[in-house]
């Protein structure tokens, strides 16, 4: 029995949720996000709530279940309020500046390095060390803030390089180990 796939979506007020079939269309003051889920299960809208249900216990019909249900939730929520992910640079030299849509890093190599923002996605940029990826699909928010971090990667020694708000940081301790 699947505790996530059995609890309703609450859809706030302001969302339309459309469901055609297994197509899940979610409209919302921030934007519109449609996909398709696993022709087996059931989506149903009633007043305010979204409820999925599936036919039977095989292996693969539970997993998807709780599946569809939180990626239908995450869609829900992004159009509604949408997803923030948020950067720290480390180290000396390190900092980045907003180029119009685009960043423009430097990280100690001899040439800055260059990110064009994709479709749906924009960048806040607090200050020189910070960055903050928003946007509407929480996958895309997540896969945008993963291809920053690997530019420069943070190092265990120093600790230098991008990091995720909140990531610890697993130090080494060198030479003086010893």
């Amino acid at each position: 029995m699947s505790r996530i796939g059995n609890k309703p979506v609450q859809i706030p007020a302001g969302v339309e949720v459309t469901v055609n079939g297994t197509h899940v269309s979610v409209k919302g003051p921030k934007g519109t996000l449609e996909n398709d889920f696993y022709e087996k299960l059931t989506i149903e809208v009633e007043g305010d709530t979204l409820h999925v249900s599936r036919p039977d216990d095989e292996r693969e019909t539970r997993a998807m279940h709780g599946l569809t249900r939180a990626l239908i939730h995450n869609m829900v929520v992004g159009v509604s309020e949408g997803y923030t992910k948020g950067l720290e640079l480390a180290g000396v030299g390190y900092r980045v500046q907003l180029k119009g849509k685009d960043l423009e890093l430097s990280l100690g190599y001899s040439h800055p390095v260059n990110y064009a923002a994709p479709e749906g996605i924009t960048f806040e940029v607090p200050d020189n060390t910070h960055i903050n990826v928003k946007g509407i699909n929480k996958q895309q928010v997540g896969q945008v803030a993963a291809e920053i971090r690997s530019k420069r990667a943070p190092e265990p020694y120093k600790g230098k390089g991008i990091h995720y708000v909140g990531e610890h940081i697993r130090r080494k301790l060198g030479k003086a180990a010893k």
